[in-house]
Parts: structure tokens; sequence; C-alpha cells
């Protein structure tokens, strides 16, 4: 079993409420205040990574989710406003800053207004292989001091504390 972390600003702060307003419930302060800590460690990194390589994160959600579609990689607006949990006026942005660079294209799947569609380019998928590689290892690196059945339990932990909270379905990138 691995050794009790030491104790750390959130067991202060935990420890000065429970003083100031006894009888009042503060332990979430432990989690919460730590998964705020770990959230703002993480987007920082992922900001600093996708800066590194030359990306931003709207750009990384826009072609991770074309990817994640699987082939063709095409989607419709309003499918990728839904799945990217931003309006459809963020989305328009975002593509269109996508097609200036090469990496998705707008494309008809049919005729009409509603058969507009956005595919990954060649060049996005590409770009989007070598970034999420390259994230993916530096954000390894993150969670590299827990032992690989912590992070299982943590994982399980998270994905029971999230499916308890009311809220939009949370399937976009962080730190957007």
């Amino acid at each position: 079993m691995a050794a009790e972390p030491p104790r750390d600003g959130a067991d202060a702060i935990q420890d000065a409420w429970r003083r100031e307003l006894p009888g009042v419930p503060v332990e979430s302060i432990g989690i919460v205040t730590r998964v705020w800590w770990a959230a703002k460690v993480f987007g920082d990194q992922r900001r600093r990574t996708l800066a590194a390589l030359g990306v931003d994160v709207a750009t990384l959600d826009l072609l991770s989710t074309l990817r994640r579609s699987g082939p063709p990689y095409r989607m419709s607006p309003g499918e990728l406003a839904g799945a990217c949990m931003v309006t459809r006026g963020a989305i328009t942005q975002r593509v269109e800053r996508a097609v200036r660079a090469g990496l998705v294209e707008r494309t008809a799947v049919g005729s009409g207004y509603h058969a507009r569609a956005v595919t990954l380019t060649e060049a996005g998928g590409a770009l989007l292989d070598r970034v999420v590689a390259d994230l993916l290892l530096t954000e390894d690196r993150l969670v590299g001091h827990l032992a690989p059945e912590r992070r299982e339990l943590l994982a399980d932990l998270l994905r029971e504390l999230l499916s308890g909270l009311d809220g939009p379905d949370p399937t976009g990138q962080v730190g957007d």
C-alpha cells in the first residue's frame, strides 16, 4: 500500500474552516480544492504543450472530435457544436481558422442547407496524430508518480464523482 501523502494546503484550509465554523461540513474541501488545483496544473501544462506544438485548445478540440468520429472523419457543424459543447458560432469560427490552415475542409453530403459538413484533411489528421501523441506522453508523465492500480482507482472514483454531478456530459477538451 502506498504511503500516506503529506498534509497540504487543502488540509490547512479544511482545518481552519472546521475551527471557524464548527458544525458546518468541510470534508468537500479536501476533494473539490484538490480537483481544482489538479485541473489548473493539467490545464496549464496542456496549454504550454499545445503552444509548443503550435496548436491551440480550440483547434485540438475540433480536430480531435472529427478524428474520434471515425472514417470518413466528417461531421455537420451542429454535430460538432454539440460534441465540442460550444455554440454554433464558436464552431463556425473554429472551422474557419482550421480551413485557412488547411486542417479541415467544408464538404457537402447531398444537397440543401443541412447537407453541409466539415471533413478532416490529410494534413489535419497528420498534425493531430503528432499533437495527440506528444500531449498524451506529457500527460502520462504528470500522473506517472501514481502506480498503475492507483491510476485506475482514481479514474474510477472520478468517473463516479462526475456521474453524480448535474451538468452537461463533459465530452470536449479541458483548458478552453
